[in-house]
């Protein structure tokens, strides 16, 4: 079914506080959007609204037709207990929901009912794939290489075989228009592939929220970016990279054209200030000489002051008719850097032979080393040992053989893939000051300020903060103890654009040592690596 989806005048905020106003947008068949901004900007809200889930402050949602289906797929940091593999998909596909209301119409029409409802829940359930659901998941599971049988409890997964069943889930969708929220989170390169591909022959229109620039340049055909500081909604056709280019020109033109109107403004006010000044002496001149008799004089003094009166009020008709520019705000920028330990050791961490054993999985045996000042980036599908590599060399998971340790003097500054510092009960600000015992409840709060986490934030249970928050306290922990070692594992997982860019001139003006594990393409291209390590089924080779 080609579908369309249509907001006109669009508002929505949280109490006073305004996230977008008069938002228009039409996604029509054909149109891959992404929908780009930063971290609170109101993305998922907007992605929400279109869905029906929320009901906007003003403005309306239109669909057409009215019986299409729009498909949301949020993020979804919560495995539901006692869900199984094959439910989730159900529930995801929306195949679930149409079973259910189809069931109930079928109960109408067995106790008499109208059969026109339970038509329209067959022919729903049918449009979404719930007739050959089942044989198409078996299917598509194998395909993503899921491993494990469809009735396995979600709960039981792995965070890697999780990210296969969400992409299932995806690739088996039927929706006329897809709403999708962050589907490059937790991919690695193979399936961010699979992805492009399930979008690029995409018949269904698409809005797509992504922190992933590479997916963005290679999907998307319009850009529609929520601009949080500048309070505004901007459309741009094209491609993600064409966006980065008009964004740039549109921003300089802003500039300019308000620096002209001030600098017209400036003068307009210095040369009425000036008339003023010179009708003012003139009034004072013709005090000074009242006395004298000459009609001739007063009479040309009193012309002269006219004249003066007539331009000053000429040039306050200029400034008034003046079309009004208002100055482009400034955007709030994370300013970030990583603060540098002494350093280390020639040797910072080093393998031996080292073997890991955990359940069925085998990682090793591993030999390797890294020196001081390498830059090593870590590559490998999901599952493949990556963490356990990390994990070993850090001493928080015991090799079974051989050796894996740091070397001496290393001071580890680290962003694991769960953010597990900020996964308790205790608020962000006590959590954070555990880490940095010595620094001031103040100071504290002014560093979490910088990463935009303000005051609405720092009273929070840390683990109430979005995956994005609560990166940025990593970040921010990063900027408060000084490190001689980076270990960053998937570290632009749920970081907004501009943090991510932040993030990597940080990393490159970081003079100390690097372990990188990210499926981040650009990051891979942007990061200046000295090595680089591939983990392929419990083994490390380098490249």
């Amino acid at each position: 079914m080609s579908a369309t989806l249509q907001a006109t005048g669009l508002s929505a905020g949280h109490g006073s506080h305004v996230l977008f106003s008069g938002l228009d947008l039409v996604v029509a068949p054909g149109d891959v959007i992404g929908l780009v901004g930063v971290n609170g900007a109101g993305k998922s809200t907007l992605l929400r609204l279109l869905a029906g889930e929320d009901v906007p402050e003003d403005g309306g949602i239109a669909l057409s037709p009215p019986d299409a289906t729009v498909g949301h797929l949020p993020q979804e940091p919560e495995r539901t207990p006692g869900e199984t593999i094959a439910a989730y998909v159900a529930r995801r596909t929306g195949v679930s929901a149409a079973q259910a209301d189809m069931d109930a119409a079928a109960e109408e029409l067995g106790a008499g009912g109208d059969g026109e409802r339970y038509a329209s829940a067959l022919d729903r359930w049918l449009a979404l794939g719930g007739a050959d659901l089942e044989e198409r998941a078996a299917e598509v599971a194998a395909d993503v290489g899921l491993g494990v049988p469809l009735d396995t409890p979600m709960t039981a997964l792995s965070g890697g075989q999780a990210a296969r069943a969400g992409l299932a889930a995806l690739l088996l969708s039927r929706y006329d228009v897809l709403l999708l929220d962050e589907p490059t989170n937790d991919l690695d390169l193979d399936g961010l592939e699979r992805l492009e591909r399930f979008v690029q022959g995409l018949r269904s229109p698409a809005v797509i929220v992504s922190h992933d620039r590479e997916f963005l340049a290679r999907t998307v055909n319009r850009v529609v970016e929520l601009d949080l500081h500048q309070h505004r909604v901007g459309v741009y056709d094209g491609g993600y990279d064409s966006y980065l280019v008009e964004r740039e020109v549109a921003r300089r033109h802003a500039r300019e054209a308000y620096e002209e109107y001030d600098d017209r403004l400036g003068g307009l006010k210095d040369r009425a200030q000036m008339q003023r000044n010179w009708m003012a002496q003139g009034v004072r001149n013709a005090r000074r000489k009242s006395k004298d008799n000459d009609k001739i004089g007063k009479n040309k003094r009193a012309e002269t002051s006219e004249k003066q009166a007539a331009k000053a009020r000429q040039t306050a008709k200029m400034i008034e008719r003046l079309d009004v520019v208002e100055e482009p705000r400034k955007e709030w920028e994370l300013r970030m850097t990583i603060a540098s330990a002494p350093r280390s050791g020639a040797v910072a961490a080093r393998l031996d032979a080292a073997v890991v054993k955990r359940g069925d999985f085998v990682f090793g045996p591993a030999t390797a080393q890294v020196d001081w000042a390498d830059r090593v980036v870590v590559t490998g599908a999901n599952g493949a040992g990556k963490s356990t590599l990390l994990g070993a060399l850090l001493g928080r998971i015991p090799v079974d053989s051989g050796y894996a340790g740091l070397g001496s003097g290393v001071r580890v500054g680290e962003i694991d893939q769960a953010r597990g510092l900020f996964l308790g009960d205790e608020p962000l600000v006590t959590a954070f000051g555990r880490a940095v015992p010595d620094w001031p409840d103040s100071e504290v709060r002014t560093l979490l300020a910088k990463f935009g986490l303000t005051r609405e934030h720092v009273p929070r249970p840390a683990a109430s903060l979005s995956p994005g928050e609560r990166t940025r306290a990593a970040l921010a922990l990063l900027q408060a103890r000084e490190v001689n070692l980076l270990v960053l594992d998937e570290p632009t997982n749920h970081l907004d654009l501009p943090a991510i860019e932040q993030l990597e001139q940080a990393l490159d003006d970081f003079g100390g040592t690097v372990l990188l594990v990210t499926h981040d393409r650009r990051m891979l291209d942007t990061v200046r690596a000295t090595r680089r390590w591939h983990v392929e089924s419990g083994g490390l080779t380098e490249l």
